[in-house]
């Protein structure tokens, strides 16, 4: 399973939209709380796309114009019931179209700086937009759980075991406690009253752990152990001393498929969007003209691969 792990770690690695304003959010988030809307009530009746909410400077601004801008702007508006969410997405859509004219007035839209951040934010809609065509929406229920299957088959089969402990402060103290074991006293009862870690009130239960879960010093001392036998020699670790008792060992168990479907989504669009990008790159043209920076891009490259 850790292997399993450490594959569903790998992120996507397409780029989203990022947000343009954040003004309106910030606007609601200054009020008290007896100023902010009270709950949302049931969703309302679908509303018309094409109905006009506001014209600027003559452009008329619809309920489509306000939904497809409201997902480029700050993510959160997305968590506002529509009603909420379109207002403050019209609000912003004021603001920015107020000072956008301002500087259209200026020729700020003139510049060889604006020009080039224009052409930039258009190549990356574009690439947002394809890659979502092209991989995101592709991905198939099938898909993610062929993969799941095979990451499954793929991992080597790990024992797990499940332990008490009792965790006390000095090699003495963890001595006399097992005595008291040897002398016939309930392991749970005498973790319950002297055990100083949290699982005390478990009877220090710590449930079943695989490789890697514990310090080394304790995962060694628990699975050499036989079920039902206890430690005869105190543990220490960096938390004190112990006592294990081992209570059984299993084969680990995989996660769920419903548990990490995302993450196994997630590695798919990974590997889609490379593949991707890989085969789409030799269709440019690209010639590197300092020699430091096309080695660091090589290496970048096939480090991904």
């Amino acid at each position: 399973m850790n292997q399993l792990r450490k594959t569903l770690s790998f992120m996507t690695a397409a780029v989203f939209l990022t947000g343009i304003s954040s003004v309106a959010m910030a606007q609601d988030a200054g009020k008290t709380d007896a100023a902010k809307p009270a709950p949302a009530a049931p969703a309302a009746a679908p509303v018309d796309p094409d109905k006009v909410l506001a014209t600027i400077n003559g452009a008329k601004i619809t309920v489509k114009d306000v939904d497809q801008i409201s997902a480029d702007l700050d993510p959160q508006f997305a968590r506002l019931p529509d009603d909420q969410r379109r207002l403050a997405a019209l609000t912003a859509i004021i603001d920015i179209k107020s000072l956008a004219a301002k500087a259209e007035a200026e020729k700020l839209d003139q510049t060889p700086e604006f020009k080039a951040r224009m052409q930039f934010l258009r190549d990356r809609a574009l690439h947002n937009d394809y890659f979502k065509q092209q991989v995101v929406d592709k991905i198939t229920d099938a898909d993610i759980r062929a993969r799941y299957d095979k990451e499954i088959a793929a991992m080597p089969p790990q024992n797990e075991v499940r332990a008490r402990h009792i965790l006390v402060k000095t090699k003495e103290e963890a001595e006399a406690i097992i005595k008291q074991l040897d002398g016939g006293a309930s392991f749970e009862e005498v973790a319950k009253e002297k055990s100083t870690d949290g699982s005390a009130a478990q009877g220090g239960d710590l449930g079943y752990f695989g490789p890697g879960q514990m310090v080394p010093e304790f995962e060694k001392a628990a699975t050499a152990l036989e079920i039902g036998k206890y430690t005869k020699e105190p543990v220490q670790t960096q938390f004190g001393f112990h006592i294990i008792k081992l209570e059984d060992k299993r084969v680990q168990q995989p996660p769920a498929f419903d548990q990490v479907k995302e993450q196994v989504k997630s590695i798919l669009i990974r590997e889609r969007y490379m593949e991707l990008v890989k085969k789409d790159r030799g269709d440019l043209k690209v010639e590197f003209t300092d020699p430091e920076t096309e080695k660091a891009i090589k290496a970048a490259t096939e480090a991904q691969q």
